[in-house]
């Protein structure tokens, strides 16, 4: 059962990877890649390494974000 989830979780992953390489929008590109970045801090846990899942959940999903949107608002949101 637990191997079933972790493909589910990489398969998550590479479609994640591949919509935030192919879209236009750069704010769904941000929510995206924060949900990427959450989905691996789940698999740093699964993996038995907390302390890389907390700095994985704290700077990818965390401040990265904050601050592709901070960018995003001072900027136009959809690419030409």
């Amino acid at each position: 059962m637990l191997a079933a989830i972790n493909l589910l979780l990489l398969l998550f992953l590479v479609v994640c990877a591949i919509v935030v390489a192919r879209t236009k929008d750069l704010l769904s590109a941000t929510i995206i890649f924060s949900a990427y970045s959450m989905v691996m801090s789940i698999i740093w846990q699964q993996l038995h390494s907390p302390d890389v899942a907390i700095t994985e959940a704290a700077i990818g999903a965390g401040a990265t974000s904050l601050l592709f949107l901070a960018a995003i608002s001072r900027t136009g949101r959809h690419e030409e």
